[in-house]
């Protein structure tokens, strides 16, 4: 009986919903806004992952040597992927595990080039278009808002203390969702500036692209490195194996 007598309640309601959820939301936003930045900032200043690249490059050029594909300058990002399927003629080691191999005796520093990049995990789950959404729903909710209590000011004493509450939300709620703009914009320019650090165009290449198949190349590599080092492994457990009757044969004639 008592709500009946509020003009409005179920705009009312809505208007209260948002402000319930709105610390939440942006809460999350924010989050996924700043695992896309810490990501691409990783990216672009890993000095290990740009030397992989280079001797990326350097195991092309020599495997193409002779042919028009022999002296590139550069690959494309998806490329990365496909040295998992090169293979050599006895189909037992692929290309990703030559990488390992050469990286291990040659330069072992860029073997836990992973490190550098914390943040890629979780921003391979990120999807820009999902942060727009919310963004737009946000600025949409401080909008609805903002007129609910425009309309709400003339409904005399019955609304106001809902228009006190909500004078007190949207002074911080404002500065927040300015501050979240902010981030948004600089999230784009981050995200596209991303895809051309590698030579990709951002329309074609976008950020989701660019750290799923730098995320898929990390697994890829950890796992091949992995099968090199159990592969030494036994091939060390096969030559002591061997060496032991030569050993004993040894110490027998002593």
């Amino acid at each position: 009986m008592e709500l009946m007598k509020l003009p409005r309640v179920d705009s009312k309601l809505r208007v209260f919903l948002f402000k319930i959820q709105f610390r939440s939301q942006v809460s999350d936003l924010k989050r996924n806004l700043n695992v896309v930045n810490s990501s691409a900032e990783e990216i672009r200043g890993s000095v290990k992952l740009k030397r992989i690249m280079q001797t990326i490059l350097s195991l092309g050029n020599a495997l193409n040597q002779g042919t028009a594909r022999g002296s590139a300058v550069g690959f494309r990002l998806d490329s990365l992927l496909k040295l998992s399927d090169t293979r050599a003629r006895n189909n037992k080691m692929t290309l990703m595990h030559y990488l390992s191999k050469v990286l291990s005796e040659k330069l072992p520093e860029l073997l836990d080039f992973p490190k550098d990049l914390a943040s890629l995990e979780l921003a391979a789950k990120v999807q820009l278009k999902s942060l727009a959404e919310e963004m737009q729903a946000i600025n949409k909710g401080l909008e609805k808002v903002e007129q609910e209590l425009t309309i709400s000011e003339n409904d005399g004493p019955v609304s106001e203390i809902f228009c006190k509450t909500l004078k007190g939300f949207l002074s911080g709620a404002e500065a927040e969702v300015r501050a979240l703009t902010s981030l948004y914009s600089n999230v784009g320019r981050n995200a596209d500036a991303l895809a051309l650090y590698f030579g990709e165009d951002p329309a074609r290449c976008p950020f989701e692209q660019v750290v799923t198949t730098l995320h898929n190349f990390v697994k890829l590599f950890t796992r091949s490195h992995e099968e090199n080092c159990k592969q030494l492994d036994l091939e060390k457990k096969k030559a002591q194996k061997e060496a032991e009757p030569e050993k004993a044969k040894g110490e027998s004639e002593n």
